[in-house]
């Protein structure tokens, strides 16, 4: 490992097959585990190879409205992604709603809330293309194929 990174997040959800559902749909993220958990309760582990959001409940959804005082800080759980446009029709397909858009350096993002109110920002470093800058940006793209 040459750096430390984030190789996952528990997540208290009310319905965490609900929540893999709404994830994977927007992500493409896959089940990499399911079974039981602490106190009774039962997770799904989804994200990719390297990666994932654990969701987690207690028996029966028990817990789902517990705010626990470790976690009180928790402001949202950033996802970068490369495509924003297609991630946020997917956002409305799953019948959720992104709000605040920004366009900001260094990146262009937007947000939602999942059933459970967990805030997510949707982030992409990707340049966007525009109509003005055609040719510029063929020139660079083929570019940045030649210096992979």
């Amino acid at each position: 490992m040459t750096h430390p990174f984030i190789e996952h997040v528990n997540l208290t959800v009310s319905d965490p097959d609900r929540t893999a559902g709404i994830l994977s749909a927007i992500f493409g993220w896959h089940e990499r585990w399911r079974g039981p958990a602490r106190d009774g309760g039962r997770t799904i582990h989804l994200g990719s190879d390297a990666a994932y959001v654990a969701l987690y409940t207690g028996p029966d959804g028990q817990h789902a409205d517990t705010r626990y005082p470790k976690g009180e800080p928790l402001n949202h759980l950033g996802v970068q992604v490369d495509d924003l446009d297609t991630i946020e029709m997917r956002v409305k397909a799953v019948g959720l709603t992104p709000f605040y858009h920004g366009d900001y350096e260094p990146g262009r993002r937007f947000y939602f809330f999942d059933p459970d109110g967990i805030e997510y920002e949707v982030v992409s470093y990707a340049q966007q293309k525009t109509a003005l800058d055609d040719a510029t940006y063929e020139r660079l793209s083929r570019f940045h194929l030649i210096l992979k």
